[in-house]
C-alpha cells in the first residue's frame, strides 16, 4: 500500500534499507541517501520552517511515493519509468561506483518524480503558492551538504586532494542535482500544474527520455571513475549501512581488505 504519511515513508525507506544491507544490493545506495532526507524534511516540518507543513507532508509523501512505486515495480519484475530503469539496472552492475549510483537515482527522482508531485499536490492555480516552500526545501538540505561533501571527499584520495584545492568547484558539483535540477522541475511543474492527469502523460514520457539519456551519461564508465573505482571498497552491505548513517568512506578499513588468516 502507499504511504500515507511522512513516517510511514521513513518506515518503507528504512525497510528498504534494511533488506538491501542483508542482501548486499546496490539499490540500498539512494534508499538510505533519500532516507536521510526524508528524515530532514520530517525534523524541517516539526520545527515549523515550512509555510504550510501539512502540505509539505502531502508533497513529500506523493514524491516519494513514485520512488517507492518504481522500486516495487521493479523488484516485482514490471518495468517503471524509463530513468528508474536506468538506475535500479545499474544496481545490478559492479562497474559504477557509489556516488554514481546516487546521481542516478537523484536524475529519475528530481529531473522526474519532483515536477510531478508538485503539480498533483497543488493543481491548477494553486502551484504557485507552493513556491515558497518549494523553495525552502533547499534550505532544509542544506544541513545535508557536510555529510554529503564528507561522501563524496571520501570516495577516493584524488577526489580528496582536487576538493582541497578548488573547493568551490566540488561545492558545484555536489550541488549539481540540488540546486539547477530542482530549478527545472519547478518549471516542469508549472508545464504539467494546468493539465489534467491524461493530458500530463506525454510531457511526462517526453522527461522521462531526457532524464534517461541523462542517467546514460551520469553512469558512462570513464577514465576518472576508473581511478575512483580501483579505490573504492566493494563491500555494499558495509557501503550502505555507512550511507546510512552518514559516515560513508570509500575506502575500505584494513581489516575488510586484508586476506583471511591462513588455517
Amino acid at each position: 500500500m502507499s504511504p500515507t504519511t511522512i513516517d510511514e515513508v521513513i518506515a518503507r525507506l528504512e525497510a528498504i534499507v534494511e533488506d538491501c544491507a542483508a542482501r548486499a544490493d546496490r539499490l540500498g545506495y539512494f534508499a538510505a541517501l533519500y532516507n536521510r532526507v526524508t528524515l530532514a524534511v520530517r525534523d524541517g516540518i516539526a520545527r515549523g520552517e515550512f509555510e504550510d507543513g501539512p502540505r509539505m507532508e502531502r508533497l513529500d509523501v506523493t514524491f516519494a511515493s513514485r520512488y517507492l512505486a518504481a522500486y516495487d515495480q521493479y523488484r516485482a519484475g514490471e518495468v517503471p519509468s524509463r530513468s528508474w530503469l536506468r538506475a535500479f539496472e545499474a544496481a545490478r552492475d559492479p562497474h559504477p561506483i557509489v556516488l554514481q549510483h546516487l546521481l542516478a537515482g537523484m536524475n529519475a527522482h528530481i529531473n522526474l518524480d519532483l515536477g510531478v508531485a508538485a503539480a498533483r499536490t497543488c493543481p491548477g492555480a494553486e502551484l504557485a503558492s507552493l513556491r515558497g516552500d518549494f523553495d525552502r526545501i533547499n534550505d532544509v538540505l542544506a544541513s545535508l551538504t557536510p555529510t554529503v561533501e564528507a561522501e563524496v571527499d571520501g570516495l577516493s584520495p584524488d577526489i580528496a586532494a582536487f576538493s582541497r584545492l578548488a573547493p568551490k568547484l566540488e561545492l558545484r558539483f555536489v550541488g549539481f542535482a540540488m540546486d539547477d535540477a530542482r530549478e527545472a522541475a519547478w518549471k516542469f511543474a508549472q508545464a504539467l500544474a494546468p493539465l489534467d492527469p491524461c493530458a500530463q502523460v506525454p510531457l511526462m514520457a517526453k522527461r522521462d527520455e531526457e532524464a534517461a539519456l541523462l542517467a546514460d551519461a551520469v553512469l558512462h564508465d570513464g577514465l576518472v571513475i576508473r581511478a575512483v573505482r580501483a579505490r573504492e571498497c566493494t563491500d555494499v552491505t558495509r557501503n550502505v549501512e555507512s550511507l546510512a548513517r552518514g559516515e560513508f568512506r570509500a575506502s575500505c578499513p584494513p581489516e575488510v581488505l586484508a586476506p583471511p588468516a591462513s588455517a
